[in-house]
């Protein structure tokens, strides 16, 4: 798998191998290090990387992710900055980046797109960009071969999930439970449920993302899910000091676990 394949390539080939997909996060620009933080967990078997632009009101994220955007946002990070950073990352799998529309509508459809392809971005998830309001840009990120990667509600109606899988690019990212992002106790039963119910309308990666906090919960919602999305547990770990081999030694475990299934 690489980058060459693309987002939806590698993550569908990692699939059909019979590998159970893990898709750890970072903020861009938390530390001076975070790009090393990337290769560490490529390198302790991630299948792809979701990559944060911080943002001044990240609505989705909840204390630990928000206080990674705030520290990297106080170092001086941009969209700029970090895509130029990703540019030279070359981790050997695909990158996709996290980001909010305010920042999209700011650089323009097209250059957005464009400058996420420059940097070899696969996909990008803005949560805040409803699938009505979707289309300008989708289409410019389709025109410059960047995923558009949606996100499911665990309360969104049959109807809704078909357009949502119809309409989304690289893989589905379903949603564990409604709220912010954050570690949980507990992996919630809506987890699997959600990621059931897409399982059987699209053949696409379904991805389980938000709460996923330990390799026991990651395993837990890969009984139904394609594979894990995992921010909150991976961050809080950076932020208190793990730094690159911390980091990848926590996302070498949640592959060891998921592994052994």
């Amino acid at each position: 798998m690489g980058e060459r394949l693309g987002l939806e390539a590698a993550l569908r080939a990692g699939r059909d191998g019979g590998r159970k997909l893990l898709v750890p996060y970072v903020t861009g620009g938390v530390s001076a290090d975070w790009t090393e933080v990337v290769r560490a967990m490529a390198a302790a078997g991630a299948d792809a990387v979701e990559v944060g632009i911080p943002f001044s009101d990240p609505v989705m994220d909840g204390p630990t992710i928000q206080a990674a955007s705030e520290q990297a946002l106080a170092k001086g990070a941009t969209p700029v900055s970090v895509l130029d950073e990703v540019r030279g990352i070359d981790a050997g799998i695909p990158l996709a980046v996290m980001t909010y529309y305010n920042i999209v509508f700011r650089a323009g459809h097209q250059r957005f797109a464009s400058d996420l392809a420059a940097a070899g971005v696969g996909g990008a998830i803005v949560p805040d960009l409803p699938l009505d309001e979707l289309g300008a840009w989708a289409a410019a990120a389709d025109d410059a071969g960047v995923a558009t990667v949606l996100l499911a509600a665990p309360t969104a109606s049959d109807e809704r999930l078909v357009a949502v899988c119809a309409r989304s690019r690289g893989f589905v990212y379903a949603v564990s439970v409604l709220g912010v992002t954050g570690e949980r106790a507990a992996l919630a039963d809506s987890a699997t449920v959600i990621a059931k119910r897409l399982k059987a309308i699209t053949d696409r990666p379904v991805i389980v993302g938000v709460g996923i906090s330990t390799p026991e919960q990651a395993v837990q919602a890969c009984q139904e899910a394609d594979g894990v999305v995992m921010g909150a547990a991976v961050m809080r770990r950076l932020l208190d000091g793990a730094g690159p081999e911390g980091v990848g030694e926590f996302v070498a475990g949640v592959r060891a676990a998921l592994d052994r299934g």
